[in-house]
């Protein structure tokens, strides 16, 4: 396409593009004041890696959707850095760790140069979730003091983990005016974070929920200066405090202990943990791009070791990318990299036109937020997801959580990469068929000429330590394409492997191609996950699905028995074609289970795992779904109940058609679609009758199907019978017209 085909459209995506970049400068301020202070450096630090991060990497980088800043993974390796550096004095500390992050930089740059983006793919998807989560317990562990107002406490993770109950108690046996006001701010912070979710109002929304934390601890600041005590209550040293002039007090890094062996260990430590969580992170975004375009991570590599090593000498912190961020920003429309641009803008003009309101916010609601994010990345939820997949997956995620609260990050995942080898061998009772193939070539590539399908075998076994190799071959065949993936010759598969195919067969399919793998069939799997580890065993060793169906599951069987469809209930990768519809164009399909399908297969009803953002920002969504086939074409449309902010939903790439002719239709739905006319037509009196006697669906059109979604939850037997009702009906009333 040419150049001023890109250009048109950079320009007219520019409104929508400054919207998210306003919205997500909302989440990165209180987020990246919050991560400077957790890692004992001055606030403005984490302000000022925002900046420079969203100018140079919007310019520089290679990915389209993602934002920069500091990190969630660097504040416990930066907190190390600067306490050890400093020896205890923490400006001091805070120098010498300005110029590792400079350093740091250079060698993120040498990364992308030298092309390591790859260095990420050695590391296995569960003891990668250990370390966040021993990320997160660090964060949480001292923060969680912090939120209620005090900020003395120091020590090792386990020693401020296991203080927390005394400082509560400390609290409670002290209710003093000093001490309850911090703690009130930051419990109620605390709140507001927890309940942001479960508030369904587009309005709140709006607004994004660590701002909404800002707007409270600011206003009650105001509140009890003028109305209620003399001063605020809130000591200093539980304030925000920023240089009077930012531009004439940058501090400059100190280069004076840069042949030190501390010194080194902390640039070694900051340079891998930046580069790894960026590498997950760009992946990640990738992900959530509904145009599912691939970012050149070598590329974003050198533009974040080049803003890294600019922050760090105007006093800032590493430039990583970061994921609750760009989630924000993919949900609320953002399309290219101007977005990441303007929310540096937006930062700027924060800082300077309101700097005496951010100085009013109280160091518990930016604990609060800490707190709240540490949770997020080591909530029990995350455990329970992995030990679906598998028990040895669990211990490996364990081991490596512990031993990174223990013995640092870079032991921690170390030590999980390491054990994640030894349970392989466990597994198959056999460290010969790693040691024996390791450097054999296990992946053959060829194109069958009759059929033009990209055949790829895979022999001996495929884990996280050789998953490169097939990644390569993969990575060579157009994603419009049809891809065999073989592993009937193949021992081993390994979870992070599985995780990764599926992926893939998830970007094939968006892109028009076909993802296939085959040859599983003679290997066994010790739980029903479709990402569970496949060993080649006999078939009698296969998980009996049928012996262990839950009650629910016993009666979509019996539901299935009386309407004569099929049912099967287990875990299997999306098969369907829910990827086509507008809604899942920004979520992430994980894979589908209990699926009801007439004979015909005109009807589909399917439990389907999904999720909306990544890492700290991903919540995990069941719901049941609807499909219909037609035997005909229909114009492609979105029904959905309406409401204020239709625009920047989901399905914002429509225009809205109002049936005037309709009122009351119109008052209560939100009709959008590309082809107004044919939607109209199909839009006659019969149909708009039908939708406002009936209760409410979320339907969508993608032409030749429809989907239908009721509430956000897997629905109970008498709902799919409702739901199967309504979907006869409507398919009753399309056959009448086009029929």
């Amino acid at each position: 396409m040419s150049s001023s085909y890109y250009l048109k459209e950079f320009f007219g995506d520019l409104p929508k593009n400054i919207f998210s970049g306003f919205v997500v400068s909302l989440v990165a301020l209180p987020l990246a004041l919050g991560l400077a202070i957790a890692s004992d450096a001055p606030p403005i630090s984490g302000v000022i890696a925002s900046i420079v991060g969203g100018v140079v990497c919007s310019i520089f980088g290679g990915s389209k959707l993602t934002i920069t800043g500091p990190g969630n993974g660097l504040v416990v390796v930066l907190l190390f850095s600067i306490n050890t550096l400093g020896e205890g004095n923490l400006y001091q500390g805070y120098l010498f760790t300005l110029a590792a992050v400079v350093f740091s930089g250079v060698l993120m740059f040498l990364f992308g140069l030298f092309r390591l983006g790859a260095l990420s793919e050695f590391f296995p998807s569960s003891a990668l979730q250990g370390m966040l989560a021993a990320i997160g317990i660090g964060i949480l562990a001292k923060q969680a003091h912090v939120m209620i107002g005090i900020t003395e406490i120091k020590g090792s993770t386990i020693e401020v983990l296991s203080k927390i109950p005394d400082s509560f108690l400390f609290i409670l046996l002290n209710p003093t005016r000093e001490n309850l006001i911090p703690a009130f701010i930051g419990i109620v912070s605390f709140f507001i974070l927890i309940f942001y979710s479960k508030l369904r109002n587009p309005l709140f929304h709006l607004i994004p929920a660590p701002m909404w934390v800002i707007i409270f601890a600011i206003s009650l600041f105001y509140y009890l200066e003028v109305f209620v005590l003399s001063g605020s209550g809130l000591s200093a040293d539980l304030l925000i405090s920023l240089p009077d002039n930012l531009l004439a007090n940058l501090p400059f890094p100190d280069f004076s202990i840069i042949t030190t062996k501390r010194f080194l260990a902390a640039v070694i430590s900051i340079t891998l943990i930046a580069s790894l969580e960026s590498l997950l992170s760009i992946k990640a975004v990738d992900k959530l791009d509904p145009e599912k375009r691939r970012s050149n991570v070598n590329k974003d590599l050198k533009a974040l070791g080049l803003a890294t090593f600019i922050s760090g000498l105007i006093g800032g912190l590493n430039v990583v990318t970061v994921i609750a961020r760009s989630s924000v920003n993919v949900n609320n429309g953002g399309s290219n990299k101007s977005s990441n641009f303007f929310h540096a803008i937006f930062l700027i003009g924060f800082v300077l036109i309101f700097q005496n309101q951010i100085e009013k916010i109280a160091l518990p609601a930016l604990a609060a937020i800490l707190v709240y994010t540490g949770y997020k990345l080591a909530a029990p939820d995350n455990f329970i997801r992995i030990l679906r997949v598998g028990k040895e997956q669990a211990a490996i995620y364990l081991i490596t959580l512990f031993i990174t609260i223990y013995g640092g990050i870079m032991t921690g995942i170390g030590f999980g990469i390491v054990f994640t080898f030894v349970f392989h061998v466990i597994i198959n009772k056999n460290f010969f068929i790693f040691s024996r193939n390791f450097f054999k070539p296990n992946v053959l590539m060829y194109l069958e000429q009759e059929s033009g399908n990209y055949y790829i075998s895979v022999e001996n076994f495929c884990s996280f330590l050789n998953f490169y190799k097939l990644k390569r071959k993969i990575g060579e065949i157009p994603e419009n394409q049809h891809a065999i993936i073989d592993f009937s010759l193949c021992d081993f598969v390994d979870h992070t492997v599985m995780e990764d195919l599926s992926d893939y067969q998830r970007t094939f399919n968006r892109k028009g191609g076909v993802f296939e793998i085959i040859g599983l069939d003679s290997h066994s799997a010790d739980t029903q996950h479709p990402f569970a580890i496949r060993k080649s065993l006999p078939s009698n060793d296969f998980f009996n699905f049928q012996n262990n169906l839950t009650k629910r599951q016993v009666s979509l069987k019996q539901l299935a028995s009386i309407l004569n469809w099929r049912y099967s209930p287990e875990n299997s990768f999306i098969t369907s074609k829910l990827e086509a519809f507008t809604y899942f164009k920004t979520k992430t399909l994980n894979y589908q289970y209990n699926e009801l399908s007439s004979l015909e297969n005109s009807f589909k009803i399917v439990d389907v795992s999904y999720s909306e953002g990544a890492f700290i920002a991903k919540d995990n969504l069941l719901a049941t779904f609807m499909v219909i086939d037609l035997k005909y074409s229909i114009p492609k449309f979105v029904l959905d109940r309406d409401f204020i902010l239709s625009t920047f939903s989901e399905f914002s790439n429509y225009s809205e058609i109002n049936l005037n002719r309709f009122p009351d239709f119109s008052k209560r739905f939100y009709l959008a679609g590309s082809n107004k006319s044919k939607i109209k037509n199909l839009f006659d009196s019969k149909l708009i009758f039908f939708f406002e006697s009936h209760s409410y669906y979320r339907i969508e059109s993608s032409g030749n199907e429809i989907l239908i979604k009721g509430k956000s939850r897997v629905l109970s037997i008498n709902e799919i019978k409702s739901l199967l009702s309504f979907s006869r009906e409507l398919l009753n009333l399309l056959n009448n017209k086009y029929l």
